[in-house]
């Protein structure tokens, strides 16, 4: 079992139960999947950018992407409907929970003058986006072999049902929101 989710397990759900006064355990909140997006525009123009992007988001998330394709056809754009335009990779159990423990420790710190992600990101729904604007922040990329600088979206999908405990639960699973007020 991953640091995270026995950390969640032992300390988090107790926490967040007397917090909340939660009758039952079962109203706690929880992770229920990370989802890891590259949106990529230059693959209409250029195939080995799909294949490049793809072995980086497997070396990130440890499992093989998805490759999203356009709904509609966008003239201006040169876009046909179904070509490819992105990867997805959606992490759920142990993978999820290690990779927001890699995300929360090792990734987010080592950004250029890191100050804490944006607490007003939520959805309304107690679900988490935070976009990246380099893959080259995880270890596992090797800084050598990138061909271009990608940015990366992260979706960090809860049972929460409002955005005040969507954002109890990831500050307790260690994010690191800034101080700035949610409007």
């Amino acid at each position: 079992m991953s640091r995270l989710k026995e950390k969640y397990l032992k300390e988090i759900v107790a926490a967040l139960k007397e917090q909340r006064k939660y009758k039952n355990v079962m109203e706690v909140p929880r992770l229920e999947k990370i989802v890891l997006g590259i949106g990529l525009g230059e693959a209409i123009t250029n195939a080995k950018a799909l294949e490049a992007a793809a072995a980086d988001l497997t070396a990130i998330a440890g499992q093989h992407p998805v490759t999203t394709r356009a709904r509609k056809s966008i003239a201006n754009f040169k876009l046909r409907e179904g070509m490819p335009i992105g990867l997805k990779v959606t992490l759920r159990g142990e993978r999820m929970y290690e990779f927001l423990d890699k995300l929360v420790n090792a990734v987010l710190p080592r950004s250029h003058e890191f100050a804490g992600v944006s607490p007003s990101s939520f959805d309304g729904r107690g679900n988490y986006t935070l976009g990246l604007k380099e893959q080259i922040m995880f270890p596992e990329i090797d800084y050598d072999k990138v061909d271009k600088v990608r940015g990366l979206q992260i979706t960090i999908n809860t049972t929460a049902r409002t955005d005040e405990e969507g954002r109890e639960l990831l500050e307790l699973l260690g994010m690191p929101f800034t101080k700035e007020k949610v409007s």
